[in-house]
């Protein structure tokens, strides 16, 4: 029986483990955990993210940025969030709008799809 979520992973390029360490960590504000000893020879970094964490592991894969799969955060101050990316010059997607959240999506620097989602409610 399932009874909860451990960790979410989405991949990255072998050798861009720097790249997602300053996206994730810097521009996400997420903290990097270690990875079990055993794992790390696969390339890749796990992070915390809330009660969860977020695992990225490595594959090359040249079709993620055509992918709709991703995550979806919850987010306090979506504009806040908006702003700081298109300072950044990371390209803001806006979505279609759902009752009670206000939501955009970005990609990662290795075209991983994210959904940014702020309550209105």
């Amino acid at each position: 029986m399932v009874i909860g979520v451990n960790h979410v992973q989405v991949t990255i390029p072998f050798g861009a483990e720097e790249e997602a360490r300053e996206f994730y960590g810097k521009i996400l504000g997420l903290t990097e955990i270690e990875k079990p000893e055993v794992l790390k020879k696969n390339g890749g970094l796990w992070l915390q993210l809330g009660s969860l964490q977020l695992h990225l592991g490595c594959e090359n894969n040249e079709h993620r940025a055509n992918s709709k799969a991703h995550i979806a955060y919850n987010v306090s101050d979506i504009e806040l969030l908006r702003n700081k990316f298109k300072k950044l010059g990371i390209k803001v997607y806006e979505n279609i709008q759902i009752e009670g959240f206000k939501r955009f999506d970005i990609r990662d620097p290795f075209g991983n799809r994210i959904e940014l989602m702020e309550s209105t409610a």
